[in-house]
């Protein structure tokens, strides 16, 4: 499909930099089929019914952007994948100084070395020393909040626990799963006493996520890989759940990318563990899930035409035209949609 169909204008004034507080407090665009209604956050759990299941990403963000010299030149590192105990995928900002061999200071005591390069515009680097490699990201490191937040303002303190969900146990993403950045302990209990069943998963996002589609058309993008896991035990109550006549709900694009890559062509959820590239644009079929929770996302994004493969281009637009009329705070910090077909 031709990218510039997702397209749309968003007045910068749309583009929340700091969260709702209290977090839930946020809002919530209903998007059933075809109708489109304006509801709040804390309201989820009438929204859904007894025996649904939410889908969490535990995956913890870590402080994956340096800053760092060579000699007297100054080099940028935005961790996204990791390859070993002390290796890691970054894209490096001023690369072409930074050559294999290279090794980067970035400060407080932490150094590494450039193993290798890629045309991608990503580098292997090495961590030196001994210590684990989030020891030295804690000391040296700060969170990778999108550019669209950054280009903004800076990134401070509160960002260390704005920009982590509750959820929050396996470290490794580099961006957060953003759609559960709304959930609070009251709003879990409002779920539990509705009936609504909640499991777990790990997808460690990286920083394709927020990767522009270059190209005229979707067939022409390559989507970065990501490391997931669904364990067996999950996979089974989650299998359970459907049979059981549960819908699954993923909450955040990442949950529905991987229990899509985890599931067969009868839809049912098998155990994974590995990297997945899916790409899912209008004509997927989608075997897993039955509805999603998630922000608003950027035009000519990857995600929006996600939402629109689940919900069609046109409904998509539609709902989005009537999220920026009515004030909605948009992307990583902004308000929620949820989102049954």
């Amino acid at each position: 499909m031709r990218v510039d169909l997702f397209d749309f204008d968003l007045p910068a004034d749309r583009i929340a930099l700091r969260p709702a507080r209290p977090r839930d407090s946020a809002r919530l665009l209903l998007v059933q089929g075809a109708k489109i209604d304006d509801r709040q956050f804390l309201e989820l759990p009438k929204l859904l019914k007894p025996g649904d299941v939410l889908v969490f990403n535990d995956t913890k963000v870590i402080p994956a952007q340096l800053e760092g010299r060579r000699g007297e030149t100054r080099i940028g590192a935005t961790l996204h994948k990791r390859e070993g105990q002390r290796e890691w995928q970054a894209f490096l900002r001023n690369a072409k100084r930074a050559r294999v061999g290279d090794t980067i200071d970035f400060g407080e005591g932490v150094h590494a070395s450039v193993v290798e390069k890629s045309d991608a515009g990503s580098a292997l680097i090495h961590f030196h020393g001994s210590e684990p490699v989030e020891l030295l990201l804690e000391r040296a490191g700060r969170m990778p909040l999108p550019p669209y937040i950054a280009s903004r303002r800076e990134v401070d303190d509160a960002d260390r626990d704005d920009y982590q969900t509750m959820f929050a146990r396996a470290e490794g993403a580099i961006a957060a799963p953003t759609a559960a950045l709304h959930f609070t302990e009251r709003l879990l209990e409002a779920l539990d006493a509705q009936g609504i069943g909640r499991e777990t998963l790990t997808l460690h996002v990286g920083a394709g996520t927020f990767l522009p589609v270059k190209t005229d058309d979707t067939g022409g993008h390559v989507m970065h890989s990501e490391w997931g896991r669904i364990d067996p035990a999950t996979a089974e109550r989650l299998n359970l759940a459907r049979a059981s006549g549960g819908r699954l709900i993923a909450v955040g694009t990442t949950s529905l990318r991987l229990l899509e890559s985890a599931a067969g062509e009868d839809g049912t959820i098998r155990p994974f563990e590995g990297d997945t590239a899916i790409f899912i644009t209008p004509g997927y079929r989608f075997k897993a899930i039955n509805g999603l929770i998630t922000n608003f996302h950027l035009p000519r994004s990857t995600l929006f035409m996600l939402v629109s493969a689940l919900m069609g281009l046109e409904v998509m637009k539609s709902a989005y035209s009537h999220a920026i009329d009515g004030g909605y705070r948009f992307y990583s910090y902004g308000d929620a949609s949820l989102l049954i077909p």
